[in-house]
């Protein structure tokens, strides 16, 4: 039987749901059998997979909680396969905090979860003022003022290095 795997993801504005297609095309192209879920519709068994890769943004600091929570009710399951976790973030954006060693959120993610993925990485997300509701756009532009980060409100920028997100599929080809 074909070897199988699974992508779940945890995405607010999109960009991690970009990253998870880049990496699916690159398994497709390396003919793997890949299937993709966003963690709301995930509710196959994980062990029917060889491989899991588990994508999550931080907003206000945290991964989202149904992540967590999978992680924390299936730790067994993910233990008995190859496992990739990755976080995408805007303070990954600056070169001192954009690998999993040195981002705070990765850092603080693993300090409160019980589960050592197969491979961890982490990369920088987009800005996007205008798609963000009015209390996020206040509360992003100052968290960013206080990162020396952009603030102007037209601001849309794309930070995400394609380049670090393909030698990342490269890796789950070989996992």
């Amino acid at each position: 039987m074909k070897a199988k795997t699974g992508i779940i993801y945890s995405s607010v504005d999109g960009q991690t749901l970009k990253i998870c297609n880049k990496l699916r095309e690159g398994l497709l192209q390396n003919n793997q059998n890949v299937e993709l879920f966003s963690i709301t519709d995930f509710n196959e068994d994980v062990t029917n997979y060889d491989k899991l890769i588990i994508g999550a943004s931080i907003r206000y600091g945290v991964h989202n909680k149904e992540i967590i929570d999978f992680i924390n009710t299936h730790k067994k399951q993910l233990d008995s396969i190859k496992t990739a976790f990755f976080s995408v973030n805007l303070v990954a954006r600056k070169p001192e905090k954009n690998t999993p060693d040195t981002n705070p959120y990765v850092i603080k993610f693993f300090k409160s979860i019980d589960w050592t993925p197969t491979l961890v990485e982490v990369f920088a997300g987009k800005l996007d003022y205008k798609k963000y509701p009015f209390f996020d756009r206040i509360m992003i532009q100052f968290i960013m003022w206080m990162t020396k980060g952009p603030t102007n409100t037209k601001t849309e920028i794309e930070y995400t290095n394609w380049e670090k997100v393909a030698a990342f599929g490269i890796q789950l080809k070989n996992l």
